[in-house]
């Protein structure tokens, strides 16, 4: 791992505790990652919709930290590298409570023919 490299902003708050996208189209994911620069909170890149990548390039903010309970991992979809960085604004992480993947009243059944 590499250490904390620039585009990381400790302050910032998460978006919300599930991606805002799906959110708004009652999707559902299969993880969600955090934007490091401006906390946008995004489904990762297995979930149907790949709304946290998509938020990186359509914004310039490559720096994501898993927003899953326990991990704390920052990834660069620009030098696609795993880093170190800083702790980041409150929460670290969705509620514990809260299924992976999530929704749980949204995920189909068949959810596994869906990721990527």
């Amino acid at each position: 791992m590499v250490a904390n490299p620039t585009g990381i902003d400790p302050n910032v708050a998460p978006s919300g505790v599930g991606c805002v996208e799906c959110g708004e189209v009652d999707g559902w994911w299969v993880h969600l990652r955090r934007c490091a620069q401006c906390g946008h909170i995004g489904c990762c890149d297995s979930s149907p919709a790949q709304h946290a990548s998509a938020h990186a390039a359509a914004t310039g903010h490559p720096l994501i930290r898993s927003f899953e309970p326990g991990e704390s991992w920052f990834y660069s979809f620009e030098t696609q590298e795993m880093y170190d960085g800083p702790e980041l604004a409150p929460p670290q992480h969705h509620p514990i409570e809260q299924s992976a993947p999530g929704p749980a009243d949204r995920v189909p059944q068949d959810w596994r023919s869906h990721i990527h």
